[in-house]
């Protein structure tokens, strides 16, 4: 048993078993005070336990979270042989991390210049390499700019081809599950690697494509339709549909 819980905690020990059952992890349980094994490797515990669990490798479980450090601790990021950041681009991005073809952990973003996460994970996961599906042109390049702001214009990245990615969600908030499942179907799929300067390198948006945008802009704010040079930004990705809108209310007033 490389794992074990020693906590006074019901809910804690309820939290943890549950988890590892879910993650198919062997476990030990232990009474405080009781004698660890010598081949224990990692200790669950509550935070309040911490002082009181003599060994050198505890992880306090707050909440489910806890299965993230848990896996790192037993298998070492750096035994991954490979681990992609994927993206499904689009007005809140969905991410994943797809570590030899395991889902490691999921997220979703706030927009497409909510980039930070992603500089975290490639901190926390070093030999990590980024894919982002080829839709949602917009959104996406907005991504990208952000990205090479960070990362430099020569970092490459993996296009995939996002077709059929995006399932139909059934009983549950489709939003927020279905930007995530795709970005996990990106992460298990080949694609083609680019520099993030090439992917930028676009073209001047038809008629046709400011004409949507600013239809969007009526959609979403109601009553604020935007300046064709305002959707013109927009199709190119130097700012959000968000903050054209704010834009054009503000000199509306």
């Amino acid at each position: 048993m490389r794992v074990a819980i020693v906590t006074s905690d019901a809910r804690v020990y309820y939290t943890a078993t549950k988890v590892l059952k879910e993650y198919g992890i062997p476990f030990l349980s232990l009474k405080m005070g009781e004698k660890i094994p010598f081949d224990v490797e990692v200790v669950l515990t509550a935070e309040k336990d911490l002082p009181r669990v003599d060994f050198p490798v505890k992880i306090p479980v707050h909440d489910e979270g806890f299965i993230d450090e848990l896996l790192a601790r037993l298998e070492g990021r750096e035994g991954f042989k490979k681990v992609y950041i994927a993206i499904d681009p689009g007005e809140r991005p969905g991410l994943s991390v797809v570590a030899d073809n395991r889902v490691i952990e999921v997220h979703h973003l706030r927009s497409p210049k909510d980039v930070d996460i992603i500089i975290e994970l490639l901190e926390k996961y070093p030999r990590a390499r980024i894919k982002i599906g080829h839709g949602a042109r917009r959104q996406r390049m907005l991504m990208l700019k952000s990205l090479a702001d960070l990362l430099g214009y020569d970092y490459p990245v993996t296009v995939v081809n996002e077709a059929k990615t995006t399932p139909k969600v059934g009983g549950l908030e489709p939003s927020g599950v279905s930007d995530i499942v795709a970005a996990i179907n990106i992460g298990l799929r080949d694609g083609q690697e680019r520099r993030i300067g090439e992917l930028l390198e676009v073209k001047e948006p038809t008629k046709r494509e400011i004409e949507d945008i600013k239809r969007r802009s009526r959609e979403i704010s109601g009553t604020i339709t935007i300046s064709s040079r305002l959707a013109r930004e927009v199709a190119l990705g130097n700012i959000t549909l968000d903050e054209a809108i704010k834009k054009q209310g503000r000199r509306s007033k």
